[in-house]
């Protein structure tokens, strides 16, 4: 299996072997319940589907209560697949998958969606550096020309503008996996990851990072 879905629970800071500290988010990843094993010949594709988290009947739909209760599966509330690899054909529905998956992984991405900002300037969302504050500037926060010349006199696609900012997807790349707690289905990721505390977050392998051949 590719991954799992879990959920941020802050961040701190853990020693390694070199006596180094080293900063980590610790994430809940699991324990995630199969809800749907996918096939290549029946579906086009191969993946499993994770449901993860409680909720109430009422927060979901009549298609995915059904799709739940075929499975034998309480309400979940959050879905989501992931390709599935050659160990998986044992996996059926019903079946609880744990941080295990990550034994002997050094890197994994995590998924999440960044902490919303509201409406943003240009200062702040594009960290651009404003006008001038003295000698009678009055551009000092504002956006200024955004314009052209009379041809093709109009604002360019693409133009950096003030606007809503973050809650948005954002994917953190090849995060070291600095220790693994399966009592408590925790996973220690070396940096920060998106998202608020309590945040739900898809930890998967990295994609882009090989594992070196000893």
């Amino acid at each position: 299996m590719q991954g799992l879905i879990g959920k941020k629970l802050g961040m701190t800071q853990v020693y390694d072997d070199s006596g180094v500290r080293v900063p980590v988010t610790v994430i809940e990843a699991g324990a995630c319940v199969v809800i749907q094993c996918k096939t290549k010949a029946r579906d086009g594709y191969d993946a499993i589907q994770l449901g993860y988290g409680d909720c109430r009947e009422k927060s979901l739909s009549k298609p995915e209560l059904g799709r739940l209760k075929q499975a034998g599966v309480s309400p979940r509330r959050c879905i989501r697949e992931f390709r599935s690899e050659s160990g998986d054909s044992e996996l059926k529905p019903g079946d609880t998958a744990t941080v295990a998956v990550f034994e002997g992984v050094s890197h994994v991405d995590v998924i999440g969606v960044a902490k919303g900002r509201g409406f943003a300037g240009l200062l702040k969302r594009h960290n651009m550096a404003g006008g001038f504050m003295t000698h009678g500037g009055h551009s000092k926060r504002r956006v200024g020309s955004i314009g052209q010349c009379s041809f093709p006199a109009r604002v360019a696609k693409g133009q950096r503008m003030p606007g809503h900012m973050g809650h948005a997807k954002r994917t953190q790349q090849n995060l070291k996996v600095v220790g693994l707690r399966p009592d408590n289905n925790l996973i220690l990721v070396r940096g920060a990851v998106p998202g608020p505390q309590g945040g739900i977050v898809l930890v998967r392998k990295a994609c882009k990072k090989r594992e070196k051949k000893s």
